[in-house]
């Protein structure tokens, strides 16, 4: 059976790593395109695939230098879902002091300030990509994101062949005290369970560690915990696997993301797998030199 045909609408914030994620999705082979003017996009996508050699895989990138038109930018992915092809939007999204500095070392002007600082562009570049944002099918922090992982997870998502109703799942944990992951759909926050930080045995090492997993898992609260969130879990994916939405992020966030969030979100990958979930595990503080605060 032939592959489906894959749209995918790359934007964000200018700086984010969009520019990046587009040359990942030229590697895996789609038909990229950057900066087309946000109008021609249906059109564009009417051409290419059904021209004599139609294409199956395509991408187009859209950022600041469409201006004000990228108001319109939904009504235009709506348009580009009725030639019969559920278009994925991937938005490319971090902190605004990484932006300011990376402009900083880039020395460009924000396109969306060219006269004002970067931090205004900032601002009003937010305020333009907010309705697309709101309703993008996967954003990605690249604050602390390396050049690998963003390969890694571009691939993972968009590789393969579009099946709608195979909803990819990804279980993060995080620490609070580094920021709530701007990607997450679900916010479940552990920081109620028995912190390890308090056993001098047990600091050094992190969630993963089955003593660790131990003393954070094996307690009533936990149980409970676990039970009421599994039940939950049974009621919303086939929801949002209906709805139907490509791709759901379930953030656990403990203090520093090192003990009490790594062994819940392994407990729930656990789960997951042993329900045939599409489901992948990151950790994304879990390596952090910053000091663990109890």
């Amino acid at each position: 059976m032939p592959d489906s045909p894959r749209f995918v609408l790359a934007t964000g914030l200018s700086g984010a790593g969009k520019s990046q994620a587009l040359r990942f999705l030229e590697d895996l082979g789609y038909f990229c395109v950057d900066n087309l003017p946000v109008s021609l996009i249906p059109t564009f996508a009417h051409l290419v695939l059904n021209s004599a050699h139609p294409r199956k895989r395509i991408a187009v990138c859209v950022d600041a230098r469409a201006g004000e038109e990228l108001l319109n930018l939904p009504g235009y992915v709506d348009e580009v879902a009725e030639l019969g092809i559920r278009p994925d939007t991937l938005f490319m999204d971090s902190s605004d002091a990484v932006l300011v500095h990376r402009y900083s070392e880039s020395r460009r002007r924000h396109p969306c300030a060219p006269k004002g600082s970067v931090e205004e562009g900032i601002r009003r570049e937010r305020e333009l990509l907010e309705p697309i944002r709101a309703r993008a099918d996967l954003v990605l922090d690249t604050s602390t994101m390396s050049v690998s992982e963003l390969r890694e997870r571009i691939a993972a998502m968009f590789s393969g062949a579009k099946e709608p109703q195979d909803m990819v799942v990804t279980v993060l944990s995080f620490g609070f005290k580094h920021g709530v992951p701007p990607e997450a759909d679900l916010v479940l926050d552990v920081r109620f369970l028995p912190n390890p930080f308090y056993d001098p045995e047990l600091r050094p090492w992190t969630g993963a560690d089955p003593s660790v997993r131990a003393f954070v898992l094996d307690n009533p609260d936990a149980i409970e915990f676990l039970d009421r969130v599994k039940g939950l879990l049974k009621f919303l994916l086939p929801k949002y696997a209906a709805e139907p939405k490509s791709y759901l992020t379930i953030a656990v966030g403990c203090t520093g993301g090192r003990h009490r969030s790594v062994a819940v979100a392994q407990e729930l990958m656990v789960f997951l797998r042993d329900l045939k979930q599409n489901a992948r595990l990151r950790h994304r503080d879990l390596d952090s030199d910053a000091p663990i605060r109890p």
